[in-house]
């Protein structure tokens, strides 16, 4: 699909990106299923015949995956629009966005490039598809931001394969006699091609071949992992999170299938000298062994081994724990090379397991976790600007992104911060309602004026002095400092948010 799609876009003078990195995501994509065949499928010589193996694996590439995903667009993430806040979340569920978001960040770090496409359906309901890197073809872009973009996908049209294109540009200077477009505003051609010809077909009855959306923003966003791509240099394509940790992945699995292999031969059994096999004779005449021969304990030793007659039994020994402890090196190896600091996965009982405590903010996960949530903020506020048109023709709206921070900082702590701080006259208590609510100035002045008419919150009637965390203390020793020094109060950090 990809040459065809590609060849058909150039032929309509389209440019599109170098062929490089699509060539790596099918490799990516073998890694994120756990099926490399020219890895995972080996041969070895047991002294007498070639024998074909394959190797158990760990499937690391997906958990890693998942794992970004969960870090960066989980339930906890909030999507905040003001007055249009209700409708957007409605519209979200019905498009299924938290499960097929989620799903779409995880597939983007595991190809390398996802995107948010909306669009209007038959029925005039606002939609989003969710479409994955060897479906996205960029045509135009500057300083690495997608500005026109293609994306195709599969479909069947009398009994033949044939693939919808549906190509988001920005408008064209048309010849004398064709009607104008302006060229500051977005239209979107639906395509029909053969899969094998590339040829142009109908288009189904009903859909239209060009829609001008009369909007000057993309109706589409893209979200990669953001790390450079150097498959590529010059592609406004992303890379897989793991693109560079192949050999890692490599190591898990190889040491996992040696760590598997030592209980697989090395299994207790028992070596029985044929003529001390007893066999008993059954009613029909014919004999058979006094132990059951299904049972792969008992190994019968042949008759041609001199006076060794004697029943013995074999029984190795496991070496568990220098497996178990390569295996923790090559699992801190790759969650380091994936961007998640050593010491995020343990190999316990047989399996991986992720940690979950509360992650420090100077860690390499924490700093990767906000580097990668800047693309992913961006993407999901043009998405919830481009929903908002879609459905009312609104253009400007200001959209908050919150992001989940109890992996970074527990709920209680930041509550038990400002406590202190507001205490110590170093915050106010707007600014402390809207760090803990995570809300906008607005929303937090309508609950201070709720929480006072419901008489909760007075001087006299809140304690703001009921804990004695020494952190907490240090952190108000070191703003009073800062306060006198430049006569500043503190402010919401919002570490997890961004405001657009």
């Amino acid at each position: 699909m990809d040459h065809t799609i590609r060849q058909y876009l150039t032929e309509k003078k389209y440019s599109t990106a170098s062929d490089t990195t699509y060539s790596h995501i099918d490799t990516w994509l073998e890694w994120y299923r756990g099926e490399v065949e020219k890895f995972h499928k080996y041969k070895i010589y047991n002294g007498s015949i070639t024998v074909e193996q394959e190797m158990y694996r760990l499937g690391m590439a997906k958990k890693v995956c998942e794992d970004w995903a969960n870090l960066l667009l989980n339930e906890k993430v909030a999507i905040k629009a003001g007055d249009y806040e209700e409708r957007l979340n409605e519209i979200l569920e019905e498009n299924n966005f938290k499960v097929r978001g989620n799903q779409l960040v995880e597939l983007a770090f595991a190809l390398g490039t996802g995107a948010f496409v909306e669009y209007k359906d038959a029925d005039g309901h606002v939609m989003i598809d969710f479409v994955r890197a060897d479906m996205i073809y960029p045509l135009s872009w500057d300083n690495g931001d997608v500005t026109e973009c293609a994306f195709g996908s599969n479909r069947v049209v009398d009994g033949k394969e044939a693939i919808y294109l549906q190509i988001h540009r920005k408008g064209n200077f048309m010849e004398e006699g064709e009607e104008a477009e302006d060229p500051d505003l977005y239209y979107i051609e639906n395509k029909y091609i053969d899969a094998e010809s590339g040829s142009e077909l109908d288009l189904p009855e009903g859909m239209a071949e060009l829609i001008p959306t009369e909007y000057d923003r993309p109706l589409f966003q893209i979200i990669t992992p953001n790390v450079c791509n150097n498959v590529d240099l010059d592609s406004p394509l992303g890379i897989s999170i793991f693109a560079n940790s192949i050999s890692q992945l490599k190591g898990c699995d190889l040491i996992y299938d040696s760590y598997m292999n030592e209980y697989v031969l090395g299994r207790k059994r028992i070596l029985v000298p044929l003529s001390q096999a007893k066999r008993q004779m059954e009613k029909d005449g014919i004999s058979a062994p006094a132990f059951d021969s299904r049972d792969t304990v008992y190994y019968m030793l042949p008759d041609d081994r001199g006076s060794e007659q004697s029943i013995k039994e074999v029984d190795m020994s496991i070496r568990a724990s220098d497996h178990e402890l390569g295996i923790q090196r090559s699992l801190d190896l790759l969650s380091l090379k994936v961007g998640m600091g050593t010491g995020r996965y343990k190999f316990e009982n047989g399996g991986v397991k992720t940690a979950t405590e509360v992650i420090s903010d100077k860690s390499d996960l924490y700093q990767n976790r906000q580097k990668n949530a800047i693309i992913l903020q961006t993407a999901l506020i043009g998405m919830a600007k481009a929903v908002a048109f879609l459905d009312n023709s609104q253009e400007e709206l200001t959209v908050t992104i919150d992001f989940d921070d109890s992996i970074i900082e527990d709920t209680n702590t930041t509550i038990d911060r400002n406590i202190k701080l507001v205490n110590a006259g170093l915050r106010s208590k707007l600014s402390a309602v809207m760090e803990i609510n995570k809300c906008s100035e607005e929303e937090a002045k309508k609950e201070l004026d709720r929480i006072a008419q419901d008489g909760q919150i007075t001087g006299q009637d809140i304690d703001w002095t009921q804990t004695d965390d020494e952190d907490v203390q240090e952190e108000i020793d070191v703003q009073g400092k800062e306060g006198i020094e430049d006569g500043s109060s503190g402010e919401p950090a919002g570490s997890g948010s961004g405001r657009q």
